[in-house]
C-alpha cells in the first residue's frame, strides 16, 4: 500500500474526528510529510517502539500504542493461562506521555490484565523495580529517553523486570504485527487499574541504599544535581539525602518537569550543553561534582575537578571505570569476593573494564549494546553468581540487581559516593581515574554519531553499514587491521591467518575491526535515534601518572587520525 492509501484507513472509525481531521490535512498537503507518517508501520523492535509523535502509522500515539498494547496482551494472555496477569506502567515527562500511559492501562484492563500504573511521572528504574517488587509478569514505561521534545516511546519489560529479550521479544512482535486496527480492545475495566506511587518508592529507595559501600566524605562533598527537566528530580534527592550527602544542591531552572526541555538544545547527559547550567552553578558555589540525568532517569551524566582544579566533564567509560573499580576494590576490602562474583559491560564499552576485572580475578562477559542484555546476563546467572554492577558508554551504569536497566537513581548515588570516598582519602575521582589508567592501562574513546532522518536516512545509514562490512582496510592510521567481527553474521575473520570463528552472541548490525595494537572501530546503527554511531577506542600503558597529561594528547591525536582517515 501507499502512503496515501494507508491514510485512507485513517479517515473512519475506530479514529477519532481530530485524527481524521489531521490525517486528511496530510493527504492534502502530500509529499515527505504524508510519506514519513504513513509509508510504514513504527517499527516494534526487540525493545519496543519509539518514534515522533503526531497522526500516521509511522509515528506515536494513542492508535498505535493502542495496537502494539493488544498485541502484547495477546501474548501475556498466551503465555500465562489460567491466572491473573499483571502489568507495571510508568511514564517520563514527556508531553503526552501521562495520557498514553492511561491509555496503554485502559487497554490492557480491556483484555482482563490487572494493571499497576503510576501516579505520576517515575523513572525508568523505578519501574523496572516494581515489576519484581509487585510480581508482575510484564511492564512498561512511556518513554523517548534522551531523544527531542518532539519523540515519545513505549519499552516493554518482562518478569525478570529487564525489557524483552529471546525469545518474547519476536514473539511479541509478531503478535503486535497481526493485530488489526478494528481488533484493538479499548472498553476499559476500571477495577484493574490500581494506582501506585509513594510505597513502591519507600521500597526502591531503601534497595538503593542497601548497595552503600562507605559512609566517608558524605557530608563534606558538594554536589550540583540537575534532572534536565525530567524524572529524577522525584527519586535522585531523596536517594543522597538517604546516603547521607548533606550539600546537595540542584539547578532549580530545571527542576520542574518538561516536555519541551527549555533549556537545553537536547536533554541528553552525554552532550555537554545539556549540563551547562549544573556546571555554572558548581563554579559558582566551588561544588566538588556535578551530577546530571537524562529525563527518565536511567543515564547519568558527571563532571568532577581535573588536576588543575576545574571542572570537566567526563565521557561514560570514563565513569563506569572508575565506578567498577572502587565496587570491586571495595568488595575487596570488605571480605566480600568469594570468586563467585561478575561484573558485566558490553561489546562497545571501554575494554578498561574489562582489564580491571581481570585484576581482581572476577568474570567481565560482554554483551550486545543495550542493558537488556546485561540483565539476561545476571537472569541467567541468578543463583549461581552475585552481579556487582555493570556499564556500558552511553552513560549507563547499574549497581546491583535489584533493577535489571540502567539506573541513574542508583547511579548518582554511588558516583557520590566514589567522589566522596576518594576526597576523604585526600584524593578526588579525577585523580582515582589516573590511578586506574596507571594500574590496568590507559584507554581513551570517542563516539561519532552521524544523523540521517527520515526513509532516505534509513537507507543511508544501511548502505553505510554495508560499506563498513565489506570494504575492510588492511591498515588504519598505521596500524594492521588484524581482526574484523561480524555480529550479523556471528562470525569472526582473523585476517593474519584467515580463519574465523563463531561469535556466541545474539545476531545484531554491528561491524567491529580490531587492529595490532587492540585498536577497536565499530559500527553500528542507533536503535533509537535517527543515528549511525562510529565507536573508536585506542589505548597504551601509562608508566609513570605524571605523564597522564602527554599520554592523553597522544591518544587523542591517534583518535583524530583514525576518524579522519574513515571520513567520519
Amino acid at each position: 500500500m501507499t502512503a496515501a492509501e494507508r491514510a485512507q484507513a485513517w479517515l473512519q472509525s475506530p479514529y477519532d474526528p481530530e485524527t481524521q481531521k489531521a490525517t486528511q490535512a496530510l493527504l492534502d498537503e502530500g509529499g515527505d510529510a504524508l510519506n514519513d507518517a504513513f509509508y510504514q508501520d513504527l517499527d516494534f523492535g526487540t525493545g519496543g517502539l519509539r518514534g515522533i509523535m503526531g497522526v500516521g502509522t509511522n509515528r506515536i500515539n494513542k492508535y498505535t500504542l493502542a495496537a502494539a498494547t493488544q498485541g502484547l496482551a495477546n501474548y501475556l494472555n498466551q503465555q500465562f493461562k489460567d491466572q491473573q496477569i499483571s502489568v507495571a506502567i510508568a511514564h517520563d515527562s514527556r508531553h503526552n506521555s501521562k495520557p498514553f500511559a492511561r491509555q496503554v492501562a485502559e487497554v490492557l484492563s480491556a483484555n482482563g490484565i490487572k494493571v499497576y500504573l503510576y501516579e505520576d511521572l517515575r523513572p525508568t528504574p523505578a519501574l523496572s523495580f516494581a515489576i519484581r517488587h509487585l510480581n508482575c509478569q510484564s511492564g512498561i514505561v512511556l518513554t523517548a529517553s534522551h531523544n527531542p521534545p518532539a519523540y515519545n516511546g513505549y519499552k516493554v519489560y518482562w518478569s525478570d523486570g529487564g525489557q524483552l529479550v529471546p525469545p518474547h521479544d519476536k514473539a511479541v512482535i509478531s503478535e503486535v504485527r497481526a493485530v488489526k486496527p478494528e481488533e484493538v480492545r479499548y472498553d476499559a475495566n476500571p477495577d484493574l487499574i490500581e494506582m501506585i506511587g509513594e510505597e513502591i518508592d519507600q521500597a526502591y529507595l531503601a534497595e538503593v541504599n542497601k548497595q552503600s559501600l562507605s559512609k566517608e566524605g558524605k557530608r563534606d562533598l558538594s554536589v550540583v544535581f540537575t534532572s534536565i527537566h525530567g524524572t529524577s528530580i522525584t527519586l535522585v534527592p531523596p536517594a543522597l539525602k538517604n546516603a547521607g550527602f548533606e550539600k546537595v544542591s540542584i539547578v532549580e531552572e530545571q527542576a520542574e518537569p518538561n516536555g519541551d526541555f527549555p533549556t537545553v538544545k537536547s536533554p541528553n547527559p552525554e552532550e555537554a550543553e545539556a549540563l551547562n547550567m549544573a556546571l555554572e552553578q558548581a563554579e559558582r558555589i566551588g561544588a566538588d561534582m556535578v551530577i546530571g540525568t537524562d529525563p527518565d532517569a536511567d543515564r547519568v551524566g558527571i563532571a568532577v575537578r581535573n588536576l588543575a582544579g576545574e571542572m570537566e566533564l567526563l565521557n561514560g567509560n570514563q565513569a563506569a571505570s572508575v565506578l567498577i573499580y572502587y565496587l570491586l576494590e571495595r568488595w575487596k576490602e570488605q571480605g566480600r569476593l568469594s570468586g563467585n562474583e561478575f561484573v558485566a559491560k558490553t561489546i562497545v564499552t571501554t575494554d578498561l573494564i574489562k582489564a580491571i576485572a581481570d585484576g581482581y580475578n572476577v568474570p567481565c562477559p560482554e554483551c550486545l549494546t543495550g542493558f537488556k542484555w546485561i540483565a539476561d546476563i545476571i537472569r541467567k546467572r541468578e543463583g549461581e553468581a552475585t552481579f556487582i554492577g555493570g556499564g556500558e558508554e552511553s552513560y549507563g551504569y547499574m549497581i546491583g540487581d535489584f533493577v535489571r536497566d540502567k539506573d541513574a537513581v542508583a547511579s548518582a548515588m554511588m558516583l557520590a559516593e566514589t567522589a566522596a570516598y576518594a576526597k576523604a582519602q585526600g584524593s578526588s575521582f579525577y585523580e582515582m581515574l589516573i590511578d586506574v589508567y596507571h594500574q590496568f592501562g590507559f584507554y581513551l574513546e570517542k563516539l561519532v554519531s552521524l544523523k540521517r532522518e527520515g526513509m532516505k536516512g534509513q537507507e543511508e545509514i544501511a548502505q553505510m553499514m554495508e560499506d563498513f562490512r565489506t570494504k575492510t582496510p588492511s591498515s588504519i592510521a598505521g596500524e594492521k587491521v588484524i581482526s574484523v567481527l561480524d555480529y550479523q553474521s556471528s562470525v569472526q575473520r582473523n585476517l593474519v591467518d584467515g580463519s574465523s570463528v563463531e561469535i556466541d552472541l545474539p545476531k545484531s548490525n554491528v561491524v567491529q575491526f580490531v587492529t595490532e595494537k587492540a585498536t577497536k572501530i565499530t559500527a553500528r546503527p542507533s536503535g533509537t535515534e535517527p543515528k549511525i554511531k562510529f565507536y573508536v577506542s585506542v589505548n597504551d600503558q601509562l608508566k609513570d601518572k605524571a605523564d597522564f597529561a602527554v599520554m592523553k594528547a597522544k591518544l587523542e591525536r591517534q583518535i583524530d587520525s583514525i576518524t579522519k582517515e574513515l571520513g567520519l
